[in-house]
């Protein structure tokens, strides 16, 4: 996947930077992670940075993931969420990142039995395993509607609890409030790509077949529909702001299925660079922003003072605020590139009842986001400063995220103008 950045940066240049930019993005959020985990030290460790950098690394396959969407072949995209799990799991002390480790591992053991059993009875059915060459056999109505279309519904399954989006938004919602702050947007960038990466495989050739691309069409607007409805309505009601997070990262599932029930054979945000650039946003956004959240209190009056960053570093935090409000699709953000271009999508298909529904989810996250730093800033009261900062590392690792999702918004801002 390569992105094209403007023509006067010189043609190498240009080809340089264009295959570079998707691997990038993880490489920032690597070592955002690395210093997030550097001031997370328990107490005890004798080389907190070696752990650090150790942590960082067990992070890599993830990156790699992110950086190259193209490797998520079915099982590999099975294979990828295990691996997640696994890294939620691995340390038996956490105890609220085990528990949250076990709840995915169950709705996704379901989910892949499911989907797997839908794909043995599409091979059965069709006389291949392969999806475009399903199709076509299909198309000669040798067996009977009852049979591929089940199969096909439950072949899908996988791929919509992936993505997180409502009725499945719960796993967000756990994810970034129970697992710690430098392996949550990992793990929920890598999940909601595979969910993605599942869908695309899957559909691969379905025009071929008229009627099981209605029949898709009619499964991904429902599922699109249910998840930014319910996602929307269920971001102002969110017990805490991790959960506000999460509820954000579920409707970024919600634009990939209204993307795909608008054009199934057409990769999402691929006027944007695909999905590399969708996940290393939503990687990097989410990041900056389930940092900043967890600076904020989880419940205040309208009198609140300021969090703890904002009253000692409000500069550090306006950087977490950027992340936030790119992650929910402000003005000036490079998440804006990505609502917009599912709402050209949209409207170019004439999907009307999906638009509304996108608008109503942005609006709906750009007001929570706006509240969520309104509430960072607090309302003035004249006391001084608190007399402890916060952690330079954590500084830092807002600052890179800021930094990067900037450059981004530069780079498709540069591709639109150029």
């Amino acid at each position: 996947m390569t992105f094209a950045l403007p023509g006067r940066l010189g043609p190498w240049a240009a080809d340089q930077l264009s295959g570079l930019v998707p691997l990038l993005l993880p490489l920032a959020a690597l070592a955002a992670a690395g210093l997030i985990r550097r001031a997370h030290a328990r107490a005890g460790e004798t080389q907190p940075w070696l752990e650090a950098v150790v942590v960082a690394l067990t992070l890599v396959p993830l990156a790699v993931v992110v950086a190259w969407p193209a490797l998520l072949l079915p099982a590999r995209a099975a294979l990828a969420a295990g691996l997640s799990v696994a890294l939620l799991a691995h340390d038996p002390r956490d105890l609220p990142q085990t528990e949250v480790a076990l709840k995915i591992m169950w709705v996704l053991a379901a989910a892949f039995a499911l989907s797997w059993t839908g794909d043995a009875l599409l091979a059965i059915a069709s006389g291949s395993a392969r999806a475009r060459e399903q199709w076509p056999a299909l198309a000669l109505a040798l067996d009977p509607y009852a049979l591929w279309s089940s199969a096909l519904s439950l072949s899908l399954m996988a791929g919509l609890v992936l993505l997180g989006g409502a009725p499945f938004h719960f796993w967000p919602g756990d994810l970034f409030h129970g697992a710690r702050a430098h392996v949550a947007p990992f793990v929920a960038a890598t999940l909601q790509l595979a969910g993605a990466a599942w869908l695309l495989r899957h559909l691969d050739g379905i025009t071929a077949f008229n009627e099981a691309a209605a029949l898709v069409r009619s499964l991904l607007t429902l599922a699109a529909a249910a998840a930014l409805a319910g996602g929307a309505a269920t971001l102002g009601y969110q017990s805490r702001p991790e959960r506000r997070v999460g509820a954000l990262v579920s409707l970024q599932g919600g634009l990939v299925l209204a993307s795909l029930a608008a054009a199934p054979s057409r990769e999402p945000f691929a006027d944007h660079g695909g999905l590399a650039l969708w996940a290393g946003h939503l990687l990097l956004a989410s990041m900056g922003a389930t940092l900043l959240s967890r600076f904020l209190p989880a419940a205040a009056g309208p009198e609140e003072r300021a969090s703890v960053l904002f009253r000692r570093h409000p500069w550090s935090g306006a950087a977490g605020g950027y992340a936030l409000l790119s992650l929910a699709g402000a003005p000036g953000t490079p998440g804006m590139y990505l609502w917009l271009d599912v709402a050209r999508t949209l409207a170019l298909n004439r999907r009307p009842g999906l638009l509304f529904g996108v608008t109503l989810a942005w609006l709906a996250a750009f007001g929570v986001a706006a509240f969520e730093i309104r509430r960072a800033f607090g309302a003035p009261d004249g006391t001084p400063p608190p007399s402890r900062a916060v952690p330079r590392s954590l500084r830092v690792a807002l600052w890179t995220s800021c930094s990067s999702l900037v450059v981004l918004l530069w780079a498709w801002h540069s591709r639109r103008s150029g």
